[in-house]
Protein backbone atom coordinates (compact mmCIF):
# COMPACT_ATOMS: atom_id res chain seq x y z
CA UNK A 1 0.00 0.00 0.00
CA UNK A 2 1.29 3.34 -0.77
CA UNK A 3 0.00 6.99 0.13
CA UNK A 4 0.56 10.05 -1.76
CA UNK A 5 0.16 13.89 -0.30
CA UNK A 6 0.77 16.23 -2.51
CA UNK A 7 2.09 20.13 -1.80
CA UNK A 8 2.73 23.15 -3.23
CA UNK A 9 0.06 24.12 -4.90
CA UNK A 10 -1.01 27.36 -4.78
CA UNK A 11 -1.79 30.98 -6.58
CA UNK A 12 0.59 32.13 -8.97
CA UNK A 13 0.59 34.87 -11.86
CA UNK A 14 1.16 33.63 -15.20
CA UNK A 15 4.41 33.34 -16.79
CA UNK A 16 5.84 32.54 -12.93
CA UNK A 17 6.73 29.06 -11.26
CA UNK A 18 5.43 26.68 -8.77
CA UNK A 19 7.37 23.85 -7.63
CA UNK A 20 4.54 20.46 -6.42
CA UNK A 21 5.98 18.13 -4.24
CA UNK A 22 4.85 14.69 -3.79
CA UNK A 23 5.78 12.81 -0.61
CA UNK A 24 4.87 8.69 -0.71
CA UNK A 25 4.85 6.60 2.30
CA UNK A 26 6.29 3.03 2.38
CA UNK A 27 9.76 1.44 2.41
CA UNK A 28 9.55 0.38 -1.72
CA UNK A 29 8.65 4.35 -3.05
CA UNK A 30 11.97 3.44 -5.50
CA UNK A 31 10.36 0.72 -7.24
CA UNK A 32 7.18 2.53 -8.39
CA UNK A 33 7.00 4.44 -11.35
CA UNK A 34 5.37 7.41 -10.72
CA UNK A 35 3.40 10.87 -12.46
CA UNK A 36 1.20 13.81 -12.68
CA UNK A 37 -2.32 14.09 -13.65
CA UNK A 38 -4.66 17.03 -13.44
CA UNK A 39 -7.55 18.37 -13.78
CA UNK A 40 -9.21 21.96 -14.69
CA UNK A 41 -12.87 22.44 -13.77
CA UNK A 42 -15.29 21.07 -16.25
CA UNK A 43 -12.71 18.76 -17.72
CA UNK A 44 -11.54 15.42 -17.54
CA UNK A 45 -8.49 14.40 -16.03
CA UNK A 46 -5.18 14.30 -18.27
CA UNK A 47 -2.47 13.04 -17.86
CA UNK A 48 0.94 15.81 -16.97
CA UNK A 49 4.21 13.80 -16.70
CA UNK A 50 5.36 10.41 -15.60
CA UNK A 51 8.77 9.43 -14.36
CA UNK A 52 10.19 5.93 -14.43
CA UNK A 53 11.42 3.93 -11.06
CA UNK A 54 15.29 5.31 -11.20
CA UNK A 55 14.04 8.37 -13.10
CA UNK A 56 16.07 7.82 -16.37
CA UNK A 57 12.30 7.59 -18.36
CA UNK A 58 10.43 10.88 -18.46
CA UNK A 59 7.29 11.40 -20.20
CA UNK A 60 5.46 14.93 -20.83
CA UNK A 61 2.31 15.82 -22.37
CA UNK A 62 2.84 18.19 -25.27
CA UNK A 63 0.92 21.04 -23.44
CA UNK A 64 3.69 20.83 -20.90
CA UNK A 65 6.63 19.91 -22.47
CA UNK A 66 9.57 22.23 -22.34
CA UNK A 67 7.90 24.17 -19.26
CA UNK A 68 7.57 21.24 -16.56
CA UNK A 69 9.80 19.19 -15.23
CA UNK A 70 9.53 16.24 -13.21
CA UNK A 71 12.04 14.72 -10.85
CA UNK A 72 12.51 12.39 -8.38
CA UNK A 73 14.51 11.73 -4.90
CA UNK A 74 14.08 7.85 -3.76
CA UNK A 75 16.23 8.62 -0.91
CA UNK A 76 13.48 11.31 0.73
CA UNK A 77 10.26 9.39 -1.56
CA UNK A 78 9.82 12.27 -2.81
CA UNK A 79 8.54 13.17 -6.43
CA UNK A 80 8.54 16.68 -7.68
CA UNK A 81 7.38 18.94 -10.71
CA UNK A 82 8.77 21.53 -11.52
CA UNK A 83 6.27 23.93 -13.17
CA UNK A 84 8.07 27.26 -15.08
CA UNK A 85 6.22 29.68 -17.54
CA UNK A 86 3.02 28.97 -16.09
CA UNK A 87 -0.09 29.75 -18.23
CA UNK A 88 -3.66 30.36 -17.25
CA UNK A 89 -4.62 26.65 -18.40
CA UNK A 90 -2.34 25.62 -16.49
CA UNK A 91 -5.02 25.92 -13.95
CA UNK A 92 -6.50 22.55 -12.38
CA UNK A 93 -6.03 19.97 -9.45
CA UNK A 94 -2.70 18.35 -9.68
CA UNK A 95 -2.71 14.83 -8.60
CA UNK A 96 0.48 12.49 -7.67
CA UNK A 97 -0.06 8.63 -8.89
CA UNK A 98 2.02 5.55 -8.34
CA UNK A 99 2.28 2.09 -9.61
CA UNK A 100 4.61 -0.95 -9.87
CA UNK A 101 3.93 -1.05 -13.96
CA UNK A 102 1.76 2.15 -15.41
CA UNK A 103 3.93 4.79 -16.86
CA UNK A 104 3.43 6.80 -19.21
CA UNK A 105 0.10 9.00 -20.38
CA UNK A 106 -2.31 5.47 -19.68
CA UNK A 107 -4.55 6.48 -16.19
CA UNK A 108 -4.63 3.20 -14.71
CA UNK A 109 -2.45 3.70 -12.10
CA UNK A 110 -3.13 1.82 -9.10
CA UNK A 111 -2.31 4.83 -6.47
CA UNK A 112 -3.58 8.74 -6.34
CA UNK A 113 -3.34 11.37 -4.17
CA UNK A 114 -5.73 13.56 -2.82
CA UNK A 115 -4.67 16.18 -5.14
CA UNK A 116 -3.58 19.85 -4.99
CA UNK A 117 -4.76 22.88 -6.13
CA UNK A 118 -2.59 25.59 -8.58
CA UNK A 119 -4.31 28.47 -9.96
CA UNK A 120 -2.69 30.95 -12.40
CA UNK A 121 -4.05 33.88 -12.48
CA UNK A 122 -3.42 36.88 -14.93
Amino acid sequence: QVQLVESGGGLVQAGGSLTLSCTASGRTFSSYAMGWFRQAPGNEREFVSSINWSGSNTYYADSVKGRFTISRDNAKNTLYLQMNSLKLEDTAVYYCVADLWTTGPDPSYDYWGQGTQVTVSS
